[in-house]
C-alpha cells in the first residue's frame, strides 16, 4: 500500500505558503506507516514545535493500473476525509539547506483518515464541500471545484510514474487553512 501526496493542489495553498502555483501537480509519498492505525489517538511529535493539519480528501485505489484520465474515475470507489500533518519548522529548515523533506511530512503516524465511505453516482465530486473541525469550530474548509487538477487528472498523473495498486491512498491536496 502506498500514500501518494498532492502538495500545492489548490491555489489559495500555495499562495498562503508564498509558494508558486504548480503548472503540475506536485507529488510526494510517505511511507506505510505513516498512516495512524485503528482510531489510536494521534500524539503531537516532541521533535517539532510548529505541527501544522492539512485537511484533504483521500482517494482509495480499487484496481491496478497505469491509467489514462478518461478512465481514471474507475480506479477509486471510496472517499474519505484525512489530515496530512507537517512538521512546518522543520520542513523549512530543510527547504532551506535544498534538502527533500520527508522528516517534516513522512514521519510515523502523519497521515490520518476517516472512515472511507463508497462514492455512488449521484456524488458530485468537482463540487464537494469537506471542512475540519478543532475543539467544535471550523478551521479549514474546502471545495474539490476549487482544485488546479481534478481526480481524475491526479489519478492519470501519479500512475505514468507509479503503478496504483488496489488499496493505494491519494491524499488529493489541501485549501487554505
Amino acid at each position: 500500500m502506498k500514500i501518494i501526496c498532492v502538495g500545492r493542489n489548490y491555489a489559495k495553498h500555495a499562495e498562503e505558503l508564498k509558494n508558486e502555483v504548480p503548472s503540475e501537480p506536485v507529488i510526494f509519498m510517505k511511507p506505510k506507516n505513516a498512516l495512524l492505525q485503528n482510531n489510536h489517538p494521534f500524539y503531537y511529535p516532541e521533535f517539532t514545535d510548529n505541527l501544522h493539519y492539512e485537511c484533504e480528501l483521500v482517494l482509495r485505489i480499487s484496481k491496478n493500473g497505469h491509467i489514462q484520465e478518461r478512465f481514471a474515475s474507475k480506479y477509486y470507489d471510496h472517499i474519505s476525509v484525512g489530515i496530512d500533518f507537517t512538521a512546518r519548522d522543520l520542513q523549512e529548515k530543510q527547504k532551506a539547506k535544498g534538502l527533500p523533506w520527508e522528516i517534516a511530512k513522512s514521519f510515523d503516524n502523519s497521515a490520518v483518515v476517516g472512515k472511507f465511505i463508497p462514492i455512488t453516482e449521484t456524488m458530485d465530486l468537482k463540487d464537494t464541500n469537506f471542512c475540519l473541525y478543532k475543539n467544535k469550530e471550523i478551521v479549514q474548509q474546502g471545495n474539490t471545484g476549487d482544485l488546479l487538477f481534478t481526480f481524475d487528472k491526479l489519478i492519470a498523473y501519479i500512475s505514468r510514474y507509479f503503478t496504483l495498486n488496489i488499496g493505494d491512498l491519494v491524499f488529493t491536496g489541501t485549501p487554505k487553512a
